[in-house]
């Protein structure tokens, strides 16, 4: 019984059916992530293999504990350039303490992770607004972007923001290697034509779309492949930097090496590595889940992404998370279940024993082409039009965040966008929307009187507060009663509906007693209306009804006809 618990449900209920598509969304995926996986790998500072490894026992970790149907996990851009930045200021890339640190921190996330899951904190999944994470990832893409210009033309360059990389390659270029650059900059122009016109291209020549765009997306595997004949052929290894020996066979399975001076300088880079790649690799998987009309467990995603990791730190891997592309594509290719996963992961095992010397003459230029086109797909230009248009405090938090990102580096743009993310929340609360409200003719209802056809008395006034009340905005509530009653000389009855107030704390309570005072002390009646149970029984709880210079009134309607005939049965 107890075994049977351990059995996935997707694998208990899993059809004969569903094996075919599955199997060929496996093998349409595993060709898009073999070249991805030894260039993120790359950029994260690791030997290329480092990137298979991360692409086999992470495919297993989340089949057996996620809940998505179709979510390709493994290495992706922004991670490794996260990876990378959490360590290259203890170790050299590429050297024993580099990899072993790589390792750990992916031990480390997926702790995180597999524990939020464990009690339940899907939520955090909002922690961070979508223009803060989009700002991100855009900074991140244009800072991949900037540090690949060096790889792609065969140049040396330095420099720990995206600026100083920008002008340490551009001092450089006239250093620039002819061959590598100009067989980087081809593959580049390649893939940029593939992904944009190659799908059109087949559909016009008569190929169905689904397959049109299939292969379209296969187009860097293909790429891969190219260089890697043309490299052999023209014996171009001597001319340019290539990958190299890929050691054969499979990851050997052993515990991260633990060293508290080094899992303690990590702990806050492996979460936010946690943090940023769950809330990634979740809004993928809802975006797929909606099309396909599934349901998705955010605390079973905690749980897979953290074995993921787990499982990737096992295996002598790096950090992982969900990939916006490989899902794509696993999707297009029919995958039905997790099951592609498995065949994904046993597939990516054939590679490693048996493929890795077809690599070993992949030239690192090729790989920087991939790595600058997929990377150009992140950066959202649209998505800060929207938000601009749309709300210019998101506007300007996706903003800070990618200039964060690109002035001060990644550490420092995840900080300022977690900021921005709070200081927007803030922001908006303390401006809470306050309307002069009056009742539509022949109706009980109130509406705002710049926007409709309202009647309205001289000696009530009616302001509704459209949100909670606290520290942070109670001010400005004061401030705009202030306001209003001085507008409104002849008012001796005030009556503030609260119909969309959750929460009073207790600063807010003090104000509102203060206002109460100084009403009084004018003569003027402060009242009630609309005020929900919960916010009732804490005021309940308080000496401010017993203090209140008005009354509580169930109703704004019933507020008008009492305040108007001066009945006092109709209170609440």
């Amino acid at each position: 019984m107890r075994a049977n618990k351990l059995i996935p449900d997707w694998l208990k209920n899993y059809r004969r059916q569903w094996l075919a598509g599955d199997a060929t969304a496996a093998l349409v995926a595993t060709m898009m992530l073999v070249p991805q996986a030894l260039a993120y790998a790359a950029l994260a500072g690791l030997p290329p293999h480092i990137g298979l490894y991360a692409s086999l026992l992470p495919l297993v970790g989340y089949a057996l504990f996620g809940s998505s149907s179709v979510l390709s996990v493994g290495p992706v851009a922004v991670l490794a350039l996260m990876t990378a930045s959490a360590l290259t200021p203890l170790a050299a890339p590429g050297s024993a303490e580099y990899i072993a640190g790589a390792v750990l921190l992916a031990a480390l996330s997926g702790f995180f992770l597999f524990a939020m899951g464990l009690m339940r904190l899907g939520a955090l999944s909002n922690l961070l607004s979508h223009p803060v994470i989009s700002g991100f990832v855009s900074g991140a893409a244009a800072l991949i972007i900037i540090g690949q210009i060096s790889p792609l033309v065969g140049v040396e360059s330095d420099g720990d923001t995206a600026l100083q990389l920008l002008v340490s390659t551009l001092a450089h270029l006239p250093e620039a290697v002819p061959l590598t650059a100009a067989l980087g900059v081809g593959a580049v122009l390649i893939l940029v034509s593939a992904k944009f016109w190659l799908g059109i291209t087949l559909v016009k020549m008569g190929m169905r779309a689904h397959n049109a765009r299939l292969l379209a997306r296969l187009a860097p595997m293909l790429v891969v492949l190219a260089a890697i004949a043309l490299t052999a052929i023209l014996h171009l290894e001597k001319e340019m930097a290539v990958v190299g020996k890929i050691p054969p066979g499979l990851p050997a399975l052993t515990l991260p090496a633990f060293d508290w001076n080094l899992t303690h300088r990590l702990l806050l880079p492996a979460l936010v590595i946690a943090l940023l790649g769950f809330v990634e690799s979740l809004s993928i998987a809802h975006a797929i889940a909606l099309r396909r009309r599934q349901r998705l467990n955010a605390d079973a995603e905690l749980r897979g992404l953290g074995a993921a990791n787990l499982f990737s730190a096992l295996s002598g891997g790096f950090a992982v998370t969900g990939s916006f592309a490989r899902t794509a594509i696993n999707d297009e290719a029919g995958a039905v279940s997790p099951m592609s996963g498995l065949i994904a992961a046993a597939l990516m095992a054939l590679v490693l024993l048996f493929l890795t010397p077809l690599f070993t003459e992949l030239p690192l230029t090729v790989l920087a082409a991939t790595i600058i086109v997929a990377a150009a797909g992140l950066i959202d230009a649209r998505g800060f039009v929207h938000n601009w248009r749309y709300d210019r405090t998101d506007g300007l938090a996706m903003a800070g965040t990618f200039l964060g990102v690109l002035l001060f580096g990644v550490e420092a743009g995840i900080g300022l966008g977690i900021g921005l993310s709070f200081a927007t929340l803030i922001w908006r609360s303390s401006r809470p929307h306050i309307a002069v409200v009056g009742r539509v003719p022949g109706t009980e209802h109130f509406r705002n009187v710049l926007r409709h056809t309202v009647d309205t008395l001289p000696d009530i006034l009616f302001l509704r507060i459209d949100e909670s009340l606290f520290f942070s905005n109670i001010s400005a509530v004061e401030e705009r009663i202030l306001s209003e009653l001085k507008r409104h000389a002849d008012v001796r009855e005030l009556v503030l509906i609260l119909s969309s107030v959750s929460r009073i704390d207790g600063t807010a309570l003090e104000r509102l007693q203060q206002v109460n005072r100084d009403l009084r002390d004018r003569d003027i009646g402060l009242h009630l209306s609309e005020v929900k149970g919960p916010v009732l029984d804490r005021l309940g709880r308080s000496k401010f009804l017993e203090e209140l210079n008005g009354r509580v009134f169930l109703s704004s309607y019933i507020a008008e006809l009492a305040l108007r005939r001066g009945d006092s049965a109709t209170e609440a």
